[in-house]
């Protein structure tokens, strides 16, 4: 009963007893031993504008790696024969079903010009077959989950009208989207996802162990202090919390500062890359998804300040 008790009086003490107190005094170790304080608000920003700098980074390679993802469509061959009406609402069929984001037709006349655009001797190829055009025409299909290409040519495939329109009757062969292309493609990006989560993860943990010994070094250098309000009675609580309110101080400086250098790469660096030579590379970065990294910085800084400071201070507040 009495072990439940001093249980309940250790986590109680875990607040601070007296906030005004605990600020006052925070302020006066942060005026006497500046140097201490800047060490541990320079660590803090060092390792929060890292993890800030590789969450956007990571949010920028998944933007890229979408806009790649989103040019994967999947072409419909239609055969000559099929007339222009059934041609039409077959492709406003296909536009009706789930997980189609755009259809486009392509006609006899677009498809040889996109093709001779990309071929030099186009014109002597015409000549060799007559000036007869020998593509098909196509359905070109965009997907909101381009992920599911291979259901969607599957789905393609099993519809009964298509298996009557398919260019020459090859019903597998008339629907093409690169398949194994597109399978090294996702999973590549797949590997890149979880190589970014990972990496965040891990710099997060890092900047944990490397915060905390910092603050564990400064409260080891102020022992004395602390064995001193110790002798004089002092509670847990009363004594933990200008140490547990300077941590979070110093978290709180170090998040404003590395905010406010990704601030200045987000309204400097991305608008002049974005108009550089890399300008194929898509650096735009929604307003939200910095605003909840920012978020997210400020509540690890909190959490490392509050609880690294609580933790570090234990072996000084055994009865």
């Amino acid at each position: 009963m009495l072990s439940a008790t001093r249980r309940g009086e250790a986590t109680v003490s875990m607040v601070p007893s007296n906030i005004g107190y605990s600020l006052r005094e925070a302020g006066k170790h942060f005026r006497r031993n500046w140097s201490t304080s800047f060490g541990g608000i320079i660590t803090i920003f060092l390792s929060l504008f890292i993890i800030g700098l590789f969450a956007i980074g990571s949010i920028m390679v998944n933007n890229i790696l979408g806009t790649v993802e989103d040019s994967v469509t999947i072409q419909v061959y239609i055969d000559d024969a099929v007339s222009d009406e059934d041609f039409q609402a077959f492709a406003d069929k296909i536009a009706g079903w789930d997980n189609v984001r755009n259809v486009d037709t392509v006609s006899k006349d677009e498809a040889w010009a996109d093709y001779s655009s990309r071929l030099t001797d186009a014109q002597d190829v015409m000549d060799g077959l007559d000036n007869e055009n020998p593509l098909p025409r196509s359905i070109l299909v965009e997907m909101d989950d381009s992920s599911q290409v291979a259901d969607m040519a599957q789905e393609i495939r099993d519809d009964a009208d298509y298996q009557a329109y398919a260019d020459g009757g090859d019903v597998a062969g008339s629907v093409a989207y690169g398949s194994e292309e597109v399978e090294h493609l996702f999973a590549f990006t797949s590997y890149v996802r979880i190589a970014a989560v990972v990496l965040v993860a891990l710099l997060t943990f890092v900047a944990f162990i490397f915060i905390n010994n910092t603050i564990r070094l400064s409260i080891t250098a102020r022992r004395r202090e602390i064995a001193i309000m110790r002798l004089v009675g002092a509670s847990n609580g009363f004594i933990r919390g200008p140490f547990v309110t300077e941590g979070v101080l110093q978290a709180v400086i170090g998040a404003i500062l590395a905010i406010g250098v990704l601030e200045v790469i987000r309204n400097v660096v991305l608008p002049r890359l974005a108009t550089s030579s890399l300008s194929f590379l898509n650096f735009n970065v929604p307003a939200d998804q910095f605003l909840m990294t920012y978020g997210v910085m400020i509540a690890i800084g909190l959490v490392i300040g509050l609880f690294g400071s609580a933790i570090a201070m234990r072996r000084y507040l055994k009865v």
